[in-house]
């Protein structure tokens, strides 16, 4: 698929010398701080919280991996790509708590909650799932995309992407990285809506790609004896995924608290709400459309995965491939580049500052920026192990999701809710929860050699295996606090909601007015009318 002509390549070049102006001049605004290093000296405005929080999420194997999931399964993944609604949670609740807690990472927030072993737990969690799954992913998945677009070989692909994301991350922080990804977005955005528009003008419009396409691909809500995707599995199991990824998770709420303030940083998450509407047509429908055209007997599709470079192939005019090979490389880099800082930031600010607690400000941007090379150096260390990877992807990612996922939601929604929750409930339920994930993933890779119980725990449905564990866990932390002393009112003061003091509630509720009211209702209407298009009730009925 060596197909970029010189117009395409020149497109190519352009966005690379665009990002390296956007690079440097952010390099040298940024100061030698660790604030500024780690959290953009928190004086970032809403439309680039927005944008950069759309580009952390949007990698390599959303746009190859949706595609292709959706040549295979269906829409019924879209579940986990209309989590604008997650995200506005995120802006609404949780961002009042973290705004106000002054911390520079999720970790942190764990300790002024509970104490210092549910920070250091979680660091060491969110270290792992990092460098094992976003890292090497990403790194895997982007090397395949240089290879089929490019013609670049698999190593030789892999050690561009990881040495120019890795420059830029290092030297300038998450100022270089938000405002690189915020560019990053807008390319990415627009290539991937002009395929999805030609696409659709090949296929004869929406309604002949509708009619061609088979119902069952079409349908949301598969029924409850479907063995992969039931539908009351994926309604209950994506939102906890989602609480976890969008209002838990490092290299997203580090956005959030890079905002000047509550309010930009909830227009932020709303502006971003909007943006993550964007994905479910751009990268899920020409899936579809692969399908249709070749049900209309227009495309040869060899291989589901490769539904999107095949559509790119052999529909997109030279000079639109370029700007589209400009999107890919934008979504390859700015993810990679997210995972790169969170780990810097976590890593320096959870383990290194509270080993070293006399460290200078210097000193810990040097050290972050060791960190980030060192996660460089591991994530490219994964790379062959990920050729063991079977199946889909980004399915693969999702169902690891679903068992790291459970605790940690469940710990930060009743921690904010529950002030009678304590440090060694929410500890012991992390550390129950994290060790049974564990079993049941290891138990999945080599269920083949097992029999009986251990055949059977193996082998549950990922989505409902999701929510037996967050309801475990739930339980778990909610009997160990009710067995043992309260939290000290004054340590958890402003960090639940009903321990917030009137002084802050009044701060908060002058942070937003009617129309950010409105134009998250208007999010929330879109996702219901999406979702009773693409059921039994619309199309696929």
């Amino acid at each position: 698929m060596h197909f970029l002509g010189t117009i395409d390549i020149i497109f190519v070049i352009l966005y690379l010398l665009v990002i390296a102006g956007v690079s440097v001049w952010s390099i040298r605004k940024s100061k030698a701080s660790p604030t500024d290093y780690f959290l953009a000296n928190r004086n970032l405005g809403w439309w680039v919280i927005g944008a950069s929080i759309l580009a952390s999420n949007v990698g390599s194997e959303h746009i190859v991996g949706l595609a292709g999931t959706a040549a295979s399964s269906g829409l019924v993944m879209g579940h986990y790509e209309l989590h604008s609604y997650i995200v506005l949670i995120l802006g609404w609740v949780f961002v009042p708590f973290y705004m106000r807690s002054m911390v520079y990472t999720m970790p942190e927030f764990l300790e002024r909650r509970f104490n210092a072993k549910a920070r250091r737990l979680l660091s060491i969690i969110q270290l792992l799932s990092y460098v094992i799954a976003k890292a090497s992913v990403t790194i895997f998945a982007g090397a395949l995309v240089f290879n089929a677009f490019l013609g670049v070989d698999f190593w030789t692909g892999a050690i561009i992407l990881v040495v120019i994301t890795g420059i830029y991350t290092i030297l300038g922080g998450l100022h270089t990285v938000m405002y690189t990804e915020a560019v990053q977005a807008i390319i990415l955005l627009v290539g991937s809506a002009v395929l999805l528009f030609i696409g659709l003008e090949k296929v004869g419009g929406w309604n002949a790609m509708i009619a061609s396409v088979p119902k069952e691909k079409l349908n949301m809500f598969r029924p409850l004896s479907d063995p992969d995707f039931p539908w009351l599995g994926i309604l209950l199991a994506s939102p906890i995924v989602g609480i976890w990824y969008w209002c838990t998770d490092q290299h997203i709420v580090q956005r959030c608290l890079a905002g000047k303030n509550e309010k930009e940083a909830r227009r932020g998450t709303i502006f971003a709400a909007y943006l993550k509407l964007l994905p479910f047509f751009i990268f899920l429908i020409p899936g579809l459309i692969a399908v249709a055209m070749v049900n209309q007997g227009t495309l040869t599709l060899t291989d589901n995965n490769a539904a999107f470079p095949t559509l790119v192939k052999e529909i997109m005019p030279i000079g639109l491939r370029g700007l589209l090979a400009g999107g890919l490389l934008a979504a390859l880099m700015s993810s990679l580049a997210s995972v790169y800082n969170a780990c810097s930031t976590l890593f320096t600010m959870d383990i290194y500052q509270k080993m070293r607690p006399e460290a200078s400000g210097k000193e810990l941007v040097k050290v972050g920026r060791i960190a980030t090379g060192v996660v460089v150096l591991l994530g490219m260390a994964w790379i062959p192990l990920m050729g063991r990877i079977s199946g889909t992807l980004y399915q693969y990612l999702q169902s690891v999701q679903s068992y790291l996922a459970p605790p940690i939601a469940a710990v930060f929604l009743l921690g904010v809710f529950f002030k009678r929750l304590n440090a060694t409930g929410a500890y012991t339920a992390m550390v129950v929860g994290f060790i049974i994930g564990i079993i049941k993933l290891t138990l999945e890779l080599f269920q083949k050699d097992l029999g009986g119980v251990l055949l059977d725990f193996a082998t549950i449905n990922f989505l409902y295996f999701c929510i037996y564990l967050f309801l475990f866990s739930i339980v778990i932390m909610v009997v160990v606090s009710l067995l043992t002393p309260k939290p000290n009112e004054n340590q958890i003061r402003g960090l639940t909601f009903a321990t917030t003091v009137a002084e802050d509630r009044a701060a908060s509720r002058a942070s937003w007015n009617k129309w950010d009211v409105i134009l998250s209702l208007i999010v929330v209407a879109i996702i219901i009318s999406i979702f009773i298009y693409f059921s039994p009730l619309g199309v696929a009925g």
